[in-house]
C-alpha cells in the first residue's frame, strides 16, 4: 500500500529462509505493492542501511520506509542492530517492527527501551501471518504519517 507517491520499501531482516518465503507469500496474499526486500542477519542489515559492501550501489538499497526485524539472527542480532539504528541520527526515524518468535518480557521491555515502534510475536499459522501483514499495512501505510522521503 501507499499513501502518497511511490510504494514504500519494506526491509525484512530475517535469517530463516522459510519465514522469508512465508512473509513474501503473505504480502502477495494481501496484494501489497510494496517493494519487499530481505537481509539475512544484522550485519547485512547495517550494510544495506549504510549502503556498504554488496549494497554500495544506491539502486540496490533504497531507503526503507519500514523495517521488520527478527531478534535472533547470526552475526549481529536484532537487538544490536536496533540499538545501532536508533542511535544513528540518519536512521532513527525509520519505523521498526520487531517480528520474532520471542515472547520474553525482557525482550519486549528492552526493544521498546531501544526505540522499537512495535513488537509482534510471529504467528504459528500462515492465516495468522496474513492477518498480521494486513493489519501492518493498514496501520503503517493508511493510518500513520511516515516521515517523507528525502531526495
Amino acid at each position: 500500500m501507499m499513501k502518497q507517491g511511490s510504494p514504500i520499501t519494506i526491509l525484512m531482516a530475517e535469517d530463516d529462509e522459510e519465514d522469508r518465503m512465508l512473509t513474501k507469500e503473505a504480502f502477495e496474499e494481501v496484494k501489497l505493492v510494496n517493494d519487499l526486500r530481505f537481509v539475512k542477519d544484522g550485519e547485512e542489515l547495517m550494510d544495506y542501511l549504510y549502503q556498504k559492501g554488496g549494497y554500495s550501489n544506491p539502486g540496490n538499497a533504497p531507503r526503507p520506509g519500514l523495517i521488520l526485524l527478527d531478534l535472533n539472527m547470526p552475526k549481529k542480532d536484532g537487538r544490536e542492530a536496533l540499538k545501532e539504528i536508533k542511535g544513528d541520527s540518519k536512521l532513527r526515524q525509520i519505523p521498526i517492527v520487531v517480528l520474532t518468535t520471542s515472547k520474553s518480557e525482557e525482550d519486549i521491555f528492552r526493544t521498546y527501551d531501544l526505540g522499537v515502534n512495535s513488537f509482534i510475536t510471529k504467528p504459528v499459522s500462515f492465516i495468522s501471518l496474513v492477518a498480521i501483514v494486513k493489519t501492518l499495512s493498514e496501520y503503517w501505510f493508511e493510518i500513520v504519517e511516515l516521515t517523507p522521503k528525502k531526495d
